[in-house]
């Protein structure tokens, strides 16, 4: 393991690219020292919508750009490159934002940078927005960013945030008012450096071999296998609200055969003073229950509850919760509208089942990753339609979202097409000891607030995955795990709580706290490579080794094996096409045997090849995709295809709703 570059706050360092000159340690502590912790923000973090009191402007497109290069990495800091415009400061290039900075250009040294990256916006905000002062409110929304962004607005820091995956926001409101017609300039100062102590965690690693290295060469270590794409990945918006207004919701729903409560909480901000009314709507927009004050309950009579894809024949059913605010500010009335979409459901674990709705749901799905070729983790509409498209074709009912949590976006589509999700945090690649300290475990609790906080509304979210991975059988994960999951489920008693182990089941100190054990094994193709003969023995054994030890129910997952596209061999060989389908056909049987006793589900690794790394065991990316990387499937796609549907199928009352669909095995 390389020395660290820094304090543990080496978040934030200045790095290089591999290969190319690193930083001076000297002005990277300095960096850091100046620079500090970002807190955890407090208060809601509603997706911005346009309602009659909300107005949207989306900042996609073109940025200028500019990485870092000095040999500090701090000559951005030094200079202050954010007092004046981005091109001011030296050579700039465009950038696509949303997108990963990684693959945009044909600088090598681009593709593998680490440190700071700086982006710039220009952009004139409407006249209304500007002209009073106390009435409305402009806010600065980024969906996320990686890892560590500190955000300013006419060279006003307005905001820092740190971690990727998640969004942020800042009140631009008193640097904007009152300058009508001035451009609105935001720079953004971004750094994807991973420390022991961020989410993923990393390391810096110096090559101090003279004879082998460049001067101050290192490279940035990570244990975790998809390539660590950077920048801003998503959507940039700016949005008002009235200078009073509604700032959190938070929805949680029960139901009978014939009625259901809705009970609701809201938070209001910028005044004490204020009165709230609440209509909940069906799809055809009736009015079907109402409320008024903060807090309360609504009772909603034969509901059309929130199924699963399969599971009914009007999947992810939702309502909309209106939610309108009144106040007088200044002697004037303000109000702000909210529609929040809801799904009325329930969910519920025993030993040997996992409920949905008080009917057992096995999960068969995939897992999954953001990613595609040149966009790298960046948001594009049209590959996201083709992956949805793609998870129906395929009869997949549900994902995790392995290793981090996906875009908001998507999640909503989850929503309306009745997916089911394990949604993750970014615990991956959690291996060091000193990853289980105090310092990793407070960062690991403020992301799992705000990731709670972004969904804690969504009817698709069944269950929290604290961690993909971890070195779970080092004694210190006992005190790591009972405590992240344990506040979890204060933040969030609605919702089981799991994580993904692949370490042994007597030695796991983690899995006594979570609702559902989920795990992960490769046999034949990490262990026992080439033997698909071992796999019905030892997954067997692995099902009835940790049942035994927690009676708690099981998903596999992750399992699979690489294939490369068109490479075909009979008998079946490793990364053949045949070899992938067979091995997922050996696991299969072992599934229909433990499924009618604890197993309640299987999610393939993966649903797409994706990059990583580069590495002796990596031809351009990890290949256990059932689809290409451009989403091209391979034969294993419909060998999964023919087994979702037909699993689907088994279900009596689910027959006429898959033969209505004209879907099965076509």
């Amino acid at each position: 393991m390389g020395r660290d570059p820094g304090p543990p706050t080496t978040k934030m360092v200045a790095g290089a690219g591999f290969g190319s000159a690193g930083f001076c340690r000297p002005l990277l502590l300095l960096l850091l020292l100046l620079l500090g912790r970002a807190a955890a923000r407090g208060g809601g973090m509603l997706y911005p919508r346009e309602t009659p009191s909300r107005e949207l402007k989306e900042l996609g497109g073109l940025w200028s750009f500019r990485a870092d290069f000095s040999p500090g990495r701090d000559a951005g800091f030094v200079q202050r490159w954010y007092r004046r415009p981005l091109r001011q400061t030296g050579p700039v290039i465009d950038m696509p934002v949303p997108a990963s900075f990684n693959d945009i250009t044909q600088d090598p040294n681009l593709e593998n940078y680490i440190g700071w990256v700086w982006y710039e916006k220009e952009v004139l905000l409407p006249l209304r927005w500007l002209q009073d002062n106390f009435s409305t409110r402009v806010v600065l929304r980024f969906g996320s960013a990686h890892y560590y962004s500190i955000v300013w607005v006419n060279g006003v820091q307005v905001v820092e945030h740190e971690g990727g995956h998640l969004p942020f926001e800042a009140d631009i409101s008193s640097i904007v008012q009152g300058s009508p017609g001035v451009p609105c300039r935001i720079t953004v100062a971004l750094n994807n450096t991973l420390t022991p102590h961020t989410l993923p965690p990393g390391s810096i690693q110096y090559m101090d071999d003279k004879t082998r290295y460049p001067k101050n060469y290192f490279v940035q270590n990570i244990r975790f296998d998809f390539f660590n794409y950077a920048g801003i990945h998503r959507p940039v918006v700016l949005y008002t609200t009235p200078s009073v207004y509604i700032d959190d919701i938070t929805v949680t729903t029960a139901s009978s055969e014939s009625v259901a409560m809705v009970q609701y909480q809201v938070s209001v901000v910028g005044s004490t003073l204020y009165s709230l009314s609440l209509s909940l709507r069906d799809q055809e927009g009736k009015v079907v229950a109402t409320g008024d004050g903060a807090a309360g309950e609504l009772k909603v009579l034969n509901p059309n509850l929130w199924w699963p894809y399969l599971m009914h024949e009007n999947p992810g059913y939702r309502y909309s919760l209106e939610v309108k605010m009144q106040a007088q500010v200044n002697g004037a009335l303000l109000e702000d509208l909210y529609t929040l979409p809801v799904g009325i459901r329930t969910v519920h674990v025993t030993s040997t089942q996992f409920l949905i709705n008080g009917r057992p749901f096995y999960f068969h799905g995939v897992n999954k990753h953001e990613d595609a070729d040149i966009r790298g983790k960046g948001l594009d509409w049209p590959l996201v339609m083709k992956d949805f498209n793609l998870l129906r074709w395929l009869g997949a009912n549900s994902f995790r979202t392995s290793h981090y949590p996906y875009a908001e976006e998507i999640m909503d589509l989850c929503d309306a097409y009745g997916i089911v999700v394990i949604d993750e945090c970014p615990g991956v690649g959690i291996k060091m000891v000193e990853s289980f300290g105090n310092k990793s475990l407070q960062h690991h609790l403020d992301v799992m607030e705000e990731l709670i906080r972004r969904d804690k509304n969504r009817p698709s979210v069944v269950m929290w995955s604290v961690a993909n991975e971890p070195a779970s059988e080092l004694p210190p994960a006992a005190h790591y795990f009972k405590t992240l999951i344990a506040h979890t489920k204060a933040l969030d008693p609605s919702r089981p709580v799991t994580f993904v182990t692949d370490a042994n089941y007597a030695l796991d100190h983690g899995a006594p706290y979570v609702d559902v054990i989920c795990v992960n094994s490769y046999f034949s193709w990490y262990h026992d490579p080439g033997h698909l003969e071992v796999i019905p023995l030892q997954l067997t054994t692995q099902f009835e080794s940790w049942y035994k030890t927690y009676q708690k129910p099981i998903i596999q997952s992750e399992y699979g094996a690489d294939s490369v596209p068109g490479l075909h061999s009979d008998p079946p060989l490793m990364f053949s096409e045949e070899y992938q389908k067979a091995l997922l056909s050996e696991y299969h049987s072992v599934f229909d045997k433990k499924r009618k006793e604890y197993v309640i589900g299987e999610l393939i690794w993966n649903f797409a090849d994706f990059m990583t790394n580069q590495g002796t065991t990596r031809v351009l990316g990890n290949k256990k995709g059932i689809f290409t990387r451009q989403r091209q499937p391979k034969s294993a796609a419909f060998v999964l295809r023919e087994r979702y549907w037909k699993i689907a199928n088994e279900s009596s009352c689910l027959t006429p709703i898959i033969k209505s669909h004209n879907l099965f095995l076509k």
